[in-house]
């Protein structure tokens, strides 16, 4: 008597094919929502050229050069904390995560396919924006292996800052949370003004937040063409290292 192989064998997929499978929803469906684009893509456009062309700062030498790590930086953060925030906490609200939470799909598998989702829409964040900077003349110095290792632990950092908010809070309260944050770290993060340029008090402050040491860093690299910034890798390792921590033991699905 025959032993019959039946096929495909039932069970849960591999760890790695799962959160690649949850990643491709995720990007998808961030390209097809008009206001994630707008967060992404459109206001840092903006951002870089309307510093960059507009005699609004007094800085020493082109004001692109200036103004493109900063504007780089904030695009991580849109994409990395604001619009995954905003996207996952209505997730919740309307069941999406409560359905996937019934899956094999673990905590950490979610955490890592918006992790990776991130990731792509943030390679061609970097694409389009450098292309724009790159053509009202920016020169960028330094060896961008850094900026990358700087962009890779900056997503890290507002990634799970992103998820542990969207995982705790109601919708409303991260749709509110998130926005609120994104303008304060707009202008106390260094995008278009130079930490150097504001009180000495609060100074250490702003250097040691997410989007304060991340804006130094970059700017270290591409503007200053100085090597690895170690004081912005420890700040962004040691937020994305607690985040990511917290929001995997804390992230209710419903």
């Amino acid at each position: 008597m025959t032993t019959l192989d039946f096929s495909p064998a039932p069970g849960a997929a591999p760890l790695g094919r799962m959160v690649l499978a949850q990643a491709g929803a995720e990007v998808r469906a961030m390209l097809r929502n008009g206001e994630q684009l707008l967060l992404t893509m459109i206001i840092p456009v903006l951002l870089l050229v309307g510093f960059s062309k507009a005699p609004l700062l007094d800085v020493a030498g082109e004001r692109v050069d200036f103004v493109a790590p900063g504007v780089l930086a904030l695009a991580i953060m849109s994409t990395a904390f604001t619009g995954q925030a905003i996207a996952t906490g209505f997730e919740r609200r309307y069941g999406v995560l409560k359905r996937l939470g019934a899956t094999p799909l673990s905590r950490t598998g979610l955490m890592l396919a918006k992790t990776a989702a991130v990731l792509a829409v943030e390679v061609l964040q970097v694409v389009v924006l450098v292309a724009v900077a790159l053509g009202l003349g920016w020169s960028p110095r330094g060896n961008p292996l850094w900026a990358a290792a700087l962009i890779l632990l900056g997503t890290a950092a507002f990634s799970g800052l992103g998820l542990l908010m969207a995982g705790t809070l109601r919708a409303e309260a991260t749709l509110a949370g998130a926005n609120l944050v994104y303008l304060v770290m707009l202008g106390l993060g260094g995008v278009v003004l130079p930490l150097s340029t504001y009180p000495q008090g609060i100074q250490p402050v702003l250097e040691f937040l997410p989007l304060g040491a991340f804006t130094d860093g970059m700017r270290s690299v591409l503007a200053d063409g100085g090597g690895l910034p170690w004081l912005a890798v420890c700040v962004l390792a040691g937020w994305a290292a607690v985040s990511l921590t917290l929001a995997a033991r804390t992230f209710r699905w419903e």
